[in-house]
């Protein structure tokens, strides 16, 4: 306690988004925190997209993609909206080497999806191939896979998924071209096959767009023989963005 006391003396803590001083380590303070686009209401219960008005209390609600889309997962989740003060958070922790934001994202995600805990399944990050992973030092799924696992008690795996391809980058493909990209692009690891086979499964990634990568993640899952698989994304990228 000491010697942490003494670091907030020399290093106070700041804000994630806006470098202003704040009370505690990896937080918001409290103008950034009011224009963060958290996921509050009623969302799809399949991709964590936000929908307008009220959460359902007869059942589960299913935006229209998810209805027009075969989606291989059971759940899904996601904390913010891809947009404002939530971009500017997976932005920094997936290119400007912000560790700290998937620090704060644990709780967040794990409040998230707390439903999706409760069975403690086995938490998978979306892996990088060995390339984009030279290039980039870290998995950014894999910090917030580890952030949630120590949020929620549950246990990871961080090397259980691999890309069996290199795949070009998704920025600029539409629905269609997302998901051929990804097609047959991720593969259970073959020395975890045993640790995947039985298991509720729970995939983490930073963003989900089109959900091509969660379902290239889901069908290698499922290939594997886990039981149920759910997904959980920090950020959503709503239709109209």
């Amino acid at each position: 306690m000491r010697l942490q006391t003494l670091l907030h003396a020399v290093f106070p803590p700041a804000c994630l988004c806006c470098e202003g001083r704040v009370e505690t380590d990896f937080a918001l303070c409290g103008a950034c925190w009011a224009d963060t686009p958290f996921l509050l209401g009623a969302a799809c219960d399949l991709c964590g997209v936000g929908l307008p008005g009220q959460s359902s209390l007869s059942g589960p609600l299913i935006c229209e993609e998810c209805h027009r889309i075969a989606r291989p997962w059971s759940r899904g989740r996601a904390v913010l909206h891809y947009a404002g003060n939530g971009r500017k958070l997976v932005l920094g922790l997936k290119h400007a080497d912000r560790a700290e934001v998937a620090r704060a994202a644990g709780p967040w995600m794990a409040r998230a999806a707390a439903d999706l805990l409760a069975d403690a399944p086995l938490i998978l990050p979306i892996p990088l191939h060995w390339r984009r992973l030279a290039q980039r030092r870290f998995n950014q799924s894999a910090l917030l896979a580890a952030a949630l696992a120590r949020a929620s008690g549950c246990d990871w795996l961080p090397d259980a998924l691999l890309r069996a391809r290199h795949t070009p980058s998704q920025d600029g493909r539409d629905r269609d071209g997302r998901f051929a990209n990804l097609d047959a692009a991720i593969r259970v690891a073959p020395r975890r096959a045993a640790a995947v086979a039985g298991r509720n499964i729970l995939l983490v990634d930073d963003v989900m767009t089109s959900g091509a990568t969660f379902s290239a993640a889901a069908q290698a899952c499922h290939a594997a023989g886990a039981g149920q698989v759910c997904v959980m994304a920090l950020a959503r990228v709503a239709r109209d963005a």
